[in-house]
């Protein structure tokens, strides 16, 4: 299967100021209450038991090597407002922590609990990643989440409409392409596909979004260091 490669640009660095670390600080406590935040919203229910269904990684979108020995699983909604905060804020981190140093993978599993939007944008990026592949999934993954609008209230279900999906690809995808996943989108498999993440899920105790699994067991931390804690336990089963 594809996977995302992350590349890094080097450049010159200068010696900070104080007022510049100062400010690097602030950001990182800033990012530290946003992690706890959402890590408090949606796993309050505590457990420590070990996933009983084996997690199937196969033909899931991923990012990071597929050598890499442990696995960091996301349960998702793309019209959850915590979710948008969780691949704004927390990614970028479990990205520079865990997948680019070969620690981890990243997978995202579908969710889509809220309303039809959810499931029809899950659907979306089903055949997204069929007809496209896993980069392209992760570049339409990120647009989504960044096109999320401030009003999320459940019953605003037309928001992410078919249209308006197809305009998204349309930014990162030839005219080509975006057909390829317009006839696929109109199958049964996408949409087998987000249900057979949600049936997952729904064995393994998801709740709420966002939820995260490591090597198959159930995050209920609130901290990056509580994540590390974990993904390094994972490593040295």
């Amino acid at each position: 299967m594809a996977k995302r490669k992350n590349s890094t640009k080097k450049g010159t660095t200068k010696p900070a100021s104080s007022s510049s670390k100062f400010v690097f600080w602030i950001i990182g406590l800033i990012a530290i209450a946003i992690i706890g935040f959402i890590f408090l919203a949606n796993n309050n229910e505590k457990s420590d038991e070990i996933a009983k269904e084996e997690i199937d990684y196969a033909n899931q979108p991923f990012l990071g090597e597929e050598s890499a020995p442990v696995s960091i699983v996301e349960f998702g909604d793309y019209k959850c407002p915590n979710c948008k905060n969780f691949a704004d804020n927390v990614v970028p981190l479990v990205v520079k922590e865990f997948v680019d140093t070969g620690k981890a993978k990243f997978y995202y599993f579908h969710y889509p609990f809220i309303n039809v939007d959810s499931k029809r944008t899950a659907k979306f990026s089903e055949a997204v990643f069929h007809e496209l592949g896993n980069d392209k999934f992760w570049e339409f993954h990120d647009l989504i989440y960044k096109k999320q609008p401030e009003d999320t209230r459940y019953e605003k279900v037309d928001v992410f409409t078919e249209d308006f999906l197809t305009e998204t690809l349309q930014e990162i995808a030839s005219e080509e392409e975006v057909k390829k996943v317009a006839a696929y989108f109109d199958t049964k498999e996408p949409e087998e596909a987000w249900e057979k993440d949600e049936a997952l899920g729904k064995k393994l105790g998801v709740q709420g979004t966002p939820t995260i699994f490591v090597n198959g067991k159930r995050f209920d931390g609130q901290t990056m260091d509580d994540l590390n804690k974990l993904v390094e336990e994972a490593a040295n089963e």
